[in-house]
């Protein structure tokens, strides 16, 4: 199942900055840090921790993060359901982009080891 055109702008639109909250809200509430959560963020896109806080502040859309990030070379290796959908199965490379995201940051919270969400 391939989302809509609609979906597609949604996530484009919708800004870096009003999900990062949220991402930090669930891997605390499952015991996880946001160390942790910047450790992965960095690993898919190559932000540190001080170009995640810019990014934030300048309230960047998801379309601008993922325009300016350096995607892990071992992004295909991100597979399964997020979401409703088959990651590896999204067309459009921005939702596909942001689905990574939101399954590595659900790995984290689902207590799976830094070694494995990193895909070493």
């Amino acid at each position: 199942m391939e989302p809509t055109p609609e979906h597609h702008q949604k996530i484009a639109k919708m800004s870096f900055a009003s999900v990062y909250p949220m991402y930090v809200a669930k891997v605390e509430k499952k015991g996880r840090t946001v160390k942790e959560l910047n450790q992965v963020i960095e690993w898919l896109t190559s932000f540190d921790e001080k170009k995640i806080k810019e990014l934030i502040k300048e309230n960047v859309t998801f379309d601008t993060f993922f325009s300016r990030a350096s995607l892990n070379e071992n992004v295909s290796l991100i597979k399964g359901m997020i979401c409703g959908y088959r990651v590896e199965e999204i067309q459009n490379p921005l939702t596909k982009n942001v689905r990574y995201l939101d399954k590595l940051v659900d790995e984290l919270a689902k207590g799976k080891s830094i070694d494995k969400i990193l895909r070493k």
